[in-house]
């Protein structure tokens, strides 16, 4: 997509491939890694980043090649990668953590695909489900990160409490809100550039938030947002 002016800015020398929600698509996934690296060769960088912005799991056809495909070194050598956690993620560890009532929407929101994908069998029992998941895919669940600041922008799965700094804002809100989030033309601290909610096939971009979940599972595109210095364009596949 074309370039436009961006609602905030990044330090000079910056840039962000900041990519929305895969939900187990990993072949949108894979071409959206291969049209990174194809615009880095075509508009070299020093300094880039890409940020994954969480909902790697869940309702697709493939969570765990996902996983595996995050775990894996990025296809461009050199290329700094952040991924943060979803709320499907988090669902995840505390149906491990042995919370069953997270449990109970983790698999009527999707998990059962996601079991599937480890070839946990039917009906597997919930204590078991750790020790049937691939140690690397645990650990890399694990370590993902909450948000992520850069210049102008914050990086986070769902969105901000309008009216609270960063430093007050909830895990809860930081992956769950929608509204009053949404519909808020209240600036925050910084631009929210996130995922959570699905837009119809186009991305959103508010003077206080860019909202990149464009439905890949729900048969949209995958979205990447390029942003570098006071600049914007968009990548899809």
């Amino acid at each position: 997509m074309n370039e436009r002016l961006a609602p905030a800015a990044l330090p000079p020398g910056d840039r962000v491939y900041a990519v929305g929600d895969v939900h187990g698509c990993l072949d949108q996934l894979e071409a959206m890694h291969r049209a990174i690296g194809e615009d880095l060769r075509a508009r070299p960088h020093a300094n880039p980043l890409v940020i994954h912005l969480g909902d790697y799991i869940d309702r697709g056809p493939d969570s765990a090649g996902v996983i595996g495909r995050l775990i894996a070194p990025f296809p461009v050598p050199g290329v700094r990668v952040v991924n943060l956690i979803g709320n499907h993620e988090d669902l995840l560890l505390g149906a491990l953590a042995g919370r069953r009532s997270e449990a109970e929407v983790w698999i009527a929101n999707g998990g059962h695909a996601t079991l599937a994908s480890w070839a946990v069998p039917p009906r597997t029992p919930i204590r078991q489900w750790e020790a049937l998941i691939p140690p690397p895919h645990l650990a890399f669940l694990r370590s993902l990160a909450l948000v992520h600041r850069a210049g102008g922008y914050v990086f986070v799965h769902a969105g901000l409490r309008p009216g609270l700094p960063l430093a007050r804002q909830t895990r809860q809100d930081l992956l769950w809100i929608r509204e009053p989030f949404l519909s808020t033309e209240a600036l925050h601290e910084a631009v929210a550039v996130h995922g959570h909610t699905p837009e119809d096939s186009q991305p959103v971009v508010k003077p206080n938030r860019i909202g990149l979940d464009t439905g890949a599972v729900l048969g949209g595109p995958l979205t990447c947002a390029v942003l570098e210095a006071d600049r914007l364009r968009f990548l899809q596949t």
